[in-house]
């Protein structure tokens, strides 16, 4: 149990929430119903929080508290999107403001948690409740007596915002009758669940999210919204003093609804919807220096590009990523065990084409791949992620990517051969673990199927041939091998031995991957 909120928790923090938002970012969506229902609540706030972790991430490991503390809520404030993505951004400058500036104990959170909620409150101009506004509150209220102890501060808030969201769906007269809890406040959950987790020291690899009661009720209630929520989301960064914020939220409150303004120093965030998007611009240039302005239709997309077909591959290692250039992909690479950068995968989504095939061959990547495919999507490009898991899926997915097929035809093709392909590893433990093959210590060789630990050995060629073995069937056709960095030749030979010797019939192509931290990937079609 943490006793104290330090730069590294705070690190720690920022990426599992910005991972279990990724996660959990389409359930959120599905709950979306409120101010707009535009299905896409769970993706704005997961990439609000995925450009503050990132933010973070650039920063040196010896960072102290004010300047990690500070990078988080302006990594937030960059990035928010959306009516709560914009709330939430505010909620954490608010963390920021007292924790910045204070040891982070439990004391100091109760502090922070109560200011985070005060400024939220305060930046939105007609707030509304039963929303991520009134858990925010409900939070603040509950962690007042709570004891001093930072895990009971983080474990009486985490607990009191999920309460608090099973109430909203009586608050808000759209939730109840849609049957659902607020979608905003959902995403606050996992907020302050991974918060007190990684107080505790103790992780959840899943964060439930209320399910919506039948079925998705996003597609009704946009069908029953139109005609009357307003016409465009105007977003938009502003940099203007702190005194012309006030005659610009009084203009743009007579222009339309949900607006939010957050930030401070000379940098804003704005949010609004609107029916005349040009006048929500206009009045940012009467306040002062608009960018990244951002308009989105919310009846729909009105323009599509001209198709140009493209693919974008996540790799790890050079070999790997070689591979997947020859094979006509633009590359986008990661550092084993990491998660590419937002902003890598969109460039690389952009420079592909207007439809794109996305493919992570990762877990970690997929969430990333997703979120960077949502903002291509706003563009108007045409993407559709893959759910490949491993680098050989991904592979496999290429070999039969055909540019002159129909878009949605070579989508289903290139699945389905991922879909089709087993992948498996192996790898050297650096650490003592429990496993779902048993106790594994430093030096333990272990065999990876589909994502799980299934035999611990200590020889690497053994263990490669074993993974192999249990991978095959009977109508097994084609064996990829793809060696690591340093010394691999051996377990990819070893299995090509084995191979030769009980299942001839099958075919075996070896490739240089490149890749730090498994000594070989094992892909079965």
């Amino acid at each position: 149990m943490l006793e104290v909120l330090d730069p590294p928790a705070v690190r720690r923090w920022s990426r599992r929430c910005a991972d279990a938002l990724g996660r959990a970012r389409a359930e959120i969506d599905a709950l979306n119903v409120f101010p707009v229902p535009d299905g896409d609540t769970g993706t704005n706030l997961h990439l609000t929080v995925l450009s503050a972790a990132e933010a973070v991430d650039g920063l040196p490991g010896d960072a102290g508290g004010d300047r990690t503390w500070q990078t988080l809520a302006h990594g937030a404030l960059l990035g928010a999107r959306g009516n709560s993505g914009v709330i939430v951004s505010q909620a954490i400058r608010g963390l920021a403001e007292v924790l910045g500036r204070a040891e982070g104990r439990g004391a100091d959170l109760r502090r922070a948690l109560l200011r985070a909620a005060e400024m939220a409150r305060a930046a939105v101009v007609r707030p509304v409740e039963g929303t991520v506004l009134t858990v925010l509150a409900a939070v603040a209220e509950a962690v007042r007596h709570a004891s001093d102890d930072l895990g009971d501060v983080a474990r009486v808030a985490a607990e009191e915002a999920r309460g608090a969201l099973r109430r909203t769906t009586e608050q808000l007269d759209v939730l109840a009758r849609n049957h659902v809890v607020d979608a905003g406040g959902a995403g606050l959950v996992i907020i302050l669940e991974t918060l007190a987790e990684v107080v505790a020291e103790a992780f959840s690899e899943r964060h439930e999210v209320p399910a919506p009661a039948g079925r998705v009720p996003v597609e009704e209630a946009r069908a029953k919204a139109q005609g009357s929520a307003p016409g465009y989301e105007v977003m938009y960064l502003l940099d203007a003093p702190e005194e012309a914020i006030g005659r610009l939220r009084a203009a743009l409150d007579a222009l339309g609804d949900s607006l939010v303004i957050v930030g401070g120093d000379g940098l804003w965030n704005v949010h609004v919807h609107a029916e005349d998007a040009g006048a929500a611009i206009e009045a940012a240039l009467a306040a002062g220096r608009p960018h990244r302005i951002r308009v989105t239709y919310l009846g729909g997309r009105i323009h599509e590009p001209a198709p140009v077909r493209g693919v974008v591959a996540v790799a790890a290692g050079d070999g790997l990523a070689e591979l997947f250039r020859q094979a006509g992909a633009v590359v986008v690479r990661r550092e084993p065990g990491a998660n590419p950068l937002l902003a890598a995968v969109l460039a690389a989504i952009r420079e592909a084409g207007s439809e794109v095939a996305v493919l992570p061959n990762d877990n970690g990547a997929q969430a990333v791949a997703a979120a960077a495919a949502e903002i291509a999507r706003e563009e108007g490009l045409t993407v559709s992620v893959l759910p490949t898991r491993a680098s050989v899926q991904g592979l496999a997915a290429l070999a039969v990517h055909d540019p002159l097929r129909r878009f949605d035809d070579d989508v289903v093709a290139m699945a389905d051969a991922a879909g089709h392909t087993r992948h498996g590893h192996v790898w050297v433990a650096d650490r003592e673990a429990v496993t779902s093959a048993g106790l594994c210590r430093p030096g333990d060789v272990l065999g990876v199927v589909d994502g799980d630990v299934a035999l611990i050995g200590t020889a690497v060629a053994d263990v490669a041939v074993q993974v192999t073995e249990r991978m095959m069937s009977s109508s097994s056709e084609m064996v990829t091998l793809v060696t690591g960095a340093g010394p691999s030749a051996t377990p990819a030979a070893a299995v090509q031995d084995h191979l030769a010797r009980v299942r001839p019939d099958v075919e075996v192509v070896v490739y240089e991957g490149g890749q730090g931290g498994y000594p070989l990937l094992i892909g079965v079609e």
